[in-house]
C-alpha cells in the first residue's frame, strides 16, 4: 500500500535548540538535573535497541528520539524506511503504519501543520493534548481509515505517525491501531541527550575566574 498524498500534506517543523555555554560553580540547577533524567534514559533506550534482534517488535530512532512499538508479525518495508523513520505492513490484509520524524524551515505550529492534514485528507476529526500533542482520524479517499499522532519535540520538530487500514476491517484495527499510536514515545536524541549527561557534571566541577 502506499499513502504518499497524505504523507506529503504534512509540513514539518524546525526550531534552533539553546545550549548554556558558561560555567558556573554553583551545584547544577534543576533545569539540568532534569536534562540529564533525560539523558538516562534516553541510554536506557540505546540499551535496549543494541539487545534487540531483527525481529524484535521495538523500533527506536536514536538520532531523533523517538521509539514504538508493532503489531507481532508485521513486517519492514526497507524501501519506503529511511534515517528519519519507519513504515510497517501487516503482510494479510494491506494495513500499514508510517512513523517519521519532520523538520519545517517556516517554524509552524502543531495547529498549522493539524489544519493542512485536514485540507489533504476527508474527514479529519481529532483533539489536542496540551500544545505538543494531537490524536485523530481521517479517511484518505481511497477507502482507507486513517489514524494519526502528532508529537512535537521540545526542538520544534515533530513526530508524526499514520496507521492506514482498509475502512471495511475498522472493527479490527481500531483497538490495534490505539494501542500501537500509544506506544510511540519521544526522548532527547542522542546527541542532546549525551550534552545533557555531560552539562551537570561540567558545571559541578567548573570554577569562578577571577
Amino acid at each position: 500500500m502506499k499513502h504518499a498524498p497524505l504523507a506529503v500534506c504534512l509540513p514539518v517543523l524546525l526550531l534552533a535548540a539553546c545550549g548554556r555555554t558558561e560555567p558556573v560553580a554553583d551545584m547544577p540547577s534543576q533545569e539540568e538535573l532534569a536534562a540529564a533524567a533525560n539523558a538516562a534514559a534516553a541510554n536506557a533506550i540505546a540499551n535496549q535497541q543494541a539487545d534487540e534482534t531483527p525481529d524484535s517488535r521495538n523500533y527506536v530512532n536514536l538520532a531523533h528520539g523517538f521509539s514504538v512499538t508493532l503489531p507481532e508479525g508485521w513486517e519492514r518495508d526497507k524501501a519506503a524506511s529511511n534515517a528519519d523513520g519507519v513504515v510497517y505492513q501487516d503482510p494479510g490484509a494491506g494495513a500499514d503504519v508510517r512513523i517519521f520524524w519532520q523538520k519545517n524551515d517556516q517554524n509552524q505550529t502543531l495547529q498549522q501543520i493539524v489544519n493542512t492534514v485536514s485540507n489533504g485528507a476527508e474527514g479529519v476529526d481529532g483533539d489536542f493534548v496540551g500544545d505538543n500533542e494531537y490524536r485523530g482520524t481521517a479517511n484518505d479517499g481511497e477507502g482507507n481509515n486513517v489514524a494519526i499522532r502528532l508529537l512535537r519535540q521540545p526542538d520544534g520538530s515533530i513526530v508524526t505517525a499514520t496507521f492506514v487500514y482498509p475502512e471495511m476491517l475498522s472493527e479490527q484495527y481500531q483497538g490495534i491501531a490505539e494501542k500501537l499510536l500509544t506506544s510511540l514515545r519521544a526522548f532527547a536524541p542522542q546527541g542532546q541527550a549525551e550534552k545533557a549527561a555531560a552539562g551537570p557534571a561540567e558545571a559541578a566541577n567548573a570554577t569562578v575566574r577571577p
